[in-house]
């Protein structure tokens, strides 16, 4: 101002310094104007709605990526199918892109400019690949499903097979197959690792072996449940390269930096026209009182709208912090979800066994009969041997006597002869030597149930040594006499070689079935027929008829489950059959049974010389 005034002091010194002094004054207005202007267009204020616009596109983008993120995580913890046609967060997508660049060109900004080509891609590729992974989950999704709708189509196939196909326990076998395939093949689905994989296809292919013997229906059903296996092997690793490949896109920390930057870049412009303000106000403060007055309007609004920034910064932050936690509500969900499944199994497990143990009572009332019986026997025995003690006692004080009588010696003589001759006609001291005999051996039989039930458990091993089953049937027949003494057994036992296994297990088989044999015949008319012999040249045959009421169709299926029994209430727990079906199977053999209702049942068993190493342990 001072140099501007002493131009003016000089411009009036001489009529001819007029037009000098207009045009100075002239060029001092313009200059002020210029200045002036160049000041207010520098504190300018920015376009505020455009930049909000800007950062709502921005915050759209990161809502489109965690909503992808969240369908991920969705699609990999669900089993259900997605709908055909899903959401379809990408179609903003084009739009978003187009707005933000022309707001680039309308602001001015580097950032914008630099940015929206390189997000633009990202989010185009992260939309490429979530729908390459949606069609990848649904084709694992719809594979799965078809696996576990094949339980109950190969349990209706079992089912129908049963009766025209000898091998049964190979359907039982198929069957558990199937049911261990299903959770083998659940467990790859959400923990898709390498050793599960390897898991289920050797499941798929004993089960696809084991297959080749069965009926048509069965086979084709079996093949149609591989199929399905082999589909959703095929497509849940390309389901988890795409999730890898997804966790692996800066789609959405490109929005952050984006965002970042932009506001960086805005605060940056703020501060730079908020300076250019203040000159303003001090060039024209005392002169434009109105410019003033607009300008602290200027500076008030750039407040207020910095404010609306922040807050819509905190807005956008918490955005991004509840999308974070509600990942971690979701992946916490599926942890607990694979915990509770374990857990389950587990359990289910745990109440098996317990139902188990509470059917050994009635495994133990067998032997523990017979064991009382021989303790009976016994003491009925002993008054005979208590007499003959007596009589001894007598003749010993009467031959110690210094007056002895003859006849009365003569007469204890007699006596004793007597009392000797009773014991040999009853074979008190032999019987004695089998009844305590068999009272140790249904004691040993009483202290092995526990080990069956925990071998039926697989719990513990098994002692293992060579039996022959002909020795085996006549310990069973032995223990069993007294409930056996109303029945006629016929025995058929064969020149069979001795096998190696568990003689209190097979033993336990064998009482199991005789007993069973007993109480499924009348007493008037019960026959009992044990055979034994060769089958083949590794394999011993054993045979149990009886002419009993036999067994109902709809029955015979099931016998072999456990706790299963047609008997009343109190009187069977289902675990007789059961345990013999596990004893064989463990000892590497086979067993069937035939029956017809009104003519009587027959069981086959079978079992070979020595188990196979994975059967004997």
């Amino acid at each position: 101002m001072p140099r501007l005034t002493a131009m003016l002091s000089i411009l009036r010194r001489g009529p001819r310094s007029k037009a000098v002094h207009a045009s100075l004054i002239g060029a001092a207005a313009v200059a002020l104007i210029a200045t002036l202007v160049y000041l207010y267009v520098k504190t300018e204020g920015p376009d505020f709605k455009r930049q909000n616009e800007v950062l709502a596109l921005l915050r759209e983008l990161k809502e489109i990526d965690a909503r992808w993120d969240v369908d991920i995580l969705r699609a990999r913890a669900e089993i259900a199918v997605p709908p055909a046609s899903p959401v379809d967060h990408a179609a903003a997508l084009p739009r978003v892109r187009e707005e933000l660049t022309a707001a680039a060109q309308e602001l001015d900004s580097a950032v914008l400019r630099l940015g929206i080509g390189e997000l633009g891609n990202a989010f185009q590729r992260k939309a490429e690949v979530v729908d390459k992974f949606r069609q990848a989950n649904a084709a694992a999704k719809q594979a799965l499903l078809q696996v576990l709708a094949a339980d109950t189509e190969i349990a209706g196939l079992v089912r129908g097979a049963w009766q025209d196909f000898r091998e049964r326990e190979r359907l039982v076998a198929a069957e558990s197959a199937v049911a261990q395939l299903l959770a083998e093949a659940q467990r790859y689905y959400f923990a898709p690792a390498e050793h599960k994989r390897k898991n289920v296809e050797a499941l798929a292919s004993d089960l696809r072996e084991a297959a080749a013997p069965f009926p048509p229906a069965l086979r084709e059903g079996i093949l149609r449940l591989d199929a399905s296996v082999q589909q959703l092997l095929g497509a849940k690793p390309i389901e988890q390269d795409l999730y890898n490949t997804l966790s692996f896109l800066t789609a959405g920390p490109r929005v952050g930096s984006l965002t970042s930057a932009f506001s960086r870049e805005l605060e940056a412009t703020l501060t730079a026209r908020e300076l250019y303000g203040a000159y303003l106000t001090a060039y024209a403060g005392a002169l434009l009182v109105l410019l003033g007055y607009l300008a602290a309007r200027l500076v008030a609004s750039y407040r207020l709208l910095n404010a609306a920034n922040l807050a819509l910064t905190a807005a956008n932050e918490g955005l991004e912090q509840r999308v974070a936690e509600r990942t971690a509500e979701l992946s916490q969900a599926l942890q607990q979800l694979k915990d509770s499944g374990a857990q389950l199994i587990q359990t289910e497990k745990m109440s098996s066994l317990g139902q188990m143990v509470a059917g050994v009572a009635h495994e133990i009332n067998t032997p523990l009969a017979y064991v009382k019986n021989s303790l009976a026997s016994v003491r009925g025995k002993l008054p005979e041997l208590v007499q003959l003690v007596s009589e001894s006692e007598k003749l010993i004080a009467m031959l110690r006597a210094k007056a002895n009588d003859p006849e009365q010696l003569t007469r204890q003589f007699a006596q004793m002869r007597t009392l000797v001759a009773q014991l040999n006609e009853h074979r008190v001291l032999e019987e004695l030597g089998e009844l305590t005999k068999d009272g140790l051996y249904g004691i040993e039989q009483i202290s092995e149930l526990v080990v069956n039930l925990r071998n039926f458990s697989r719990l513990d091993r098994r002692k293992v040594e060579s039996l022959n089953l002909n020795d085996g049937i006549g310990a069973t027949l032995l223990l069993g006499r007294h409930e056996l003494k109303k029945h006629a057994i016929k025995k058929s036992l064969g020149d069979i070689p001795p096998i190696v296994c568990s003689p209190s297990q097979i033993n336990q088989v064998f009482l199991n079935l005789i007993k069973n044999a007993a109480q499924a015949i009348e007493p008037a008319q019960g026959v009992i027929t044990i055979t034994t012999r060769r089958d083949g040249d590794a394999h011993v045959a054993v045979e149990i008829e009886d002419n009993g009421k036999g067994i109902p169709p709809e029955v015979l299926p099931k016998i072999f489950d456990p706790f299963y029994t047609t008997k009343d209430v109190g009187q069977g727990t289902g675990l007789g059959l059961a345990i013999v079906y596990k004893i064989i199977e463990q000892h590497g053999g086979r067993i069937g049974v035939a029956s017809t209702v009104g003519v009587g049942t027959k069981v086959t068993m079978v079992l070979p010389l020595t188990p196979p190493e994975n059967k004997a342990q």
